[in-house]
């Protein structure tokens, strides 16, 4: 008498593969959107950070910082500086943050600021780009025009 072999014929490994792909399909799509969201929302949360920072620095040097470095932290056994306040990390500080590159610009002796987040790869780490200074209003444009003061704010 014969055995009866045990295991999946060809046709069914094939048509598990095919319902894989399928899933696969679906689910890819919407797990780079929600990255997307997710690196919008950290670049809010990082513009909302500087725009902190800058307020304390303000209250310790009388203005405004001149550049985004001078927010960051002090060098080993230092103290806070006009030049390194240790307000923010040093990822922040650097300029980029979760898929955003960062441009903080200093004005009027250093009274004013502005600070534009822009995706590193628009549609791939993020749709909007942001926009914010001393009034601390995040304003959002997604024309790809780049957020400036005229820009519509983020509710």
């Amino acid at each position: 008498m014969r055995k009866k072999q045990k295991g999946f014929s060809l046709i069914e490994l094939l048509i598990v593969v095919a319902i894989i792909l399928i899933i696969a399909a679906i689910a890819i799509p919407n797990l780079l959107r929600s990255k997307m969201a997710a690196n919008e929302a950290s670049a809010v949360g990082s513009l909302r950070t500087i725009n902190t920072a800058c307020v304390a620095y303000s209250t310790s040097y009388g203005s405004f910082p001149g550049a985004l470095v001078s927010l960051g932290p002090i060098a080993a056994n230092g103290t806070a500086s006009s030049t390194s306040a240790d307000l923010i990390d040093s990822v922040l500080s650097a300029g980029a943050k979760s898929g955003y590159n960062f441009a903080y610009a200093a004005a009027n002796s250093n009274q004013t600021y502005t600070i534009t987040a822009t995706p590193i790869a628009i549609g791939q780490t993020g749709q909007r780009m942001f926009f914010t200074d001393q009034s601390g209003v995040i304003r959002a444009d997604v024309t790809g025009g780049g957020a400036t003061v005229a820009s519509t704010p983020i509710g």
